[in-house]
């Protein structure tokens, strides 16, 4: 396994700038998700680290080697993309040893090497087996076992798991991160599900017009966004306009004055972030809880669904429109509130973000 580290990356389509002077150190051993948009450049930097696309300026680094201009065949990187891409004449066991075959791995090696392969991805006993007789997920395991029975120095992975139905998503990116850390393999995956990101990396890499909008770990970029762009991409968000009213203050549009506990990387500081789930609902009538003083401001409710694990209410507050999610338990369906009913808004100053 192998640190990868890109300084100043850059790949252009004539006028067009797909990704712009990017700069990255990955850790070894680390697995760091490329989240975006489509057409952001998440996968064409992942094809330059992985040697099948060529960067017009900057260099790739893996370690202390420079492979910015070597073919994928010498990078030593395994590569996982969204079609499985098996031999379908194969077995499973031969589609696995194809690659020890071309890279004239000693045969006394190879069978040793992909049953071990098969057994970290729990697949021993359909060794074999042809492709057509699994099902996707299994494939997808396959496809996996192939690209970690090399040894790879890194694991590079296109939206592996998009082919495959949600259940089978959830299932697979457990068994990848398992896998991933029982390796210790520096791992890239590149996705546009933020609950894919979210879900299997140490880091999160959010992307949008070929450059990198912010870079930390899940909890970080989710509870702390740098900007709008990221606080919008990533789950959601209320936003709230107004101007600052001094230190760690912000006026609102519609004059109430609430304080807040971070602020992200923007410069115009015009907007409040605040997640869903951050906010209370409560009637006028009762007392506000205790640690949220100030922060409230009166809405009226306009819309309920009901969600299963949680109740989203969107509430009208002057010109602006808020979501609040609300988690259910056991026994507890949709709450006390009804559309019409006026309420008080609250929540931790610790639960906003100035952007």
């Amino acid at each position: 396994m192998s640190s990868i580290t890109l300084n100043k990356v850059t790949k252009r389509y004539g006028s067009l700038v797909t990704v712009d002077a990017l700069d990255l150190e990955i850790d070894q051993g680390e697995f760091l998700a490329f989240l975006g948009p489509s057409g952001c450049g998440k996968t064409t930097t992942l094809r330059m680290i992985a040697g099948l696309t060529i960067p017009d300026g900057g260099s790739i680094h893996f370690g202390n080697r420079e492979v910015t201009d070597l073919p994928p065949y010498l990078r030593n990187a395994g590569l996982v993309f969204q079609g499985y891409a098996l031999f379908p004449h194969m077995t499973v066991a031969e589609n696995i040893a194809f690659g020890l075959e071309m890279r004239k791995v000693d045969k006394r090696d190879i069978e040793p090497r992909v049953t071990e392969a098969l057994r970290l991805v729990r697949m021993d006993h359909l060794a074999d087996r042809l492709p057509r007789q699994m099902s996707g997920g299994q494939q997808q395991r396959v496809a996996l076992a192939r690209a970690i029975v090399y040894r790879p120095d890194a694991l590079l992975l296109d939206e592996p798991l998009s082919a495959l139905d949600a259940k089978l998503r959830h299932e697979v990116r457990t068994e990848l991160r398992a896998l991933q850390k029982d390796l210790g393999l520096t791992t890239v995956f590149v996705t546009h599900d933020q609950d894919e990101a979210i879900s299997v990396a140490d880091r999160i890499v959010v992307m949008s017009n070929g450059r990198i909008e912010q870079i930390g770990t899940p909890d970080g970029i989710y509870e702390r966004p740098a900007n709008r762009f990221v606080a919008e991409f990533i789950g959601t968000s209320n936003f709230l306009s107004g101007s600052m009213d001094g230190k760690d203050r912000f006026k609102l549009a519609s004059g109430e004055v609430i304080g807040f506990g971070h602020v992200g990387a923007g410069s115009e500081k015009s907007t409040i972030s605040i997640r869903p789930e951050q906010i209370r609902l409560r009637a006028p009538s009762t007392k506000p809880r205790a640690g949220v003083s100030g922060n409230e401001i009166g809405a009226t409710v306009e819309s309920i669904i009901y969600r299963g694990n949680m109740t989203e209410i969107v509430v009208g507050a002057g010109a602006q429109r808020l979501t609040v999610h609300q988690q259910n338990g056991f026994g507890r369906g949709v709450p006390e509130f009804e559309p019409g009913q006026a309420v008080v808004l609250e929540w931790s100053p610790d639960a906003a973000v100035l952007l």
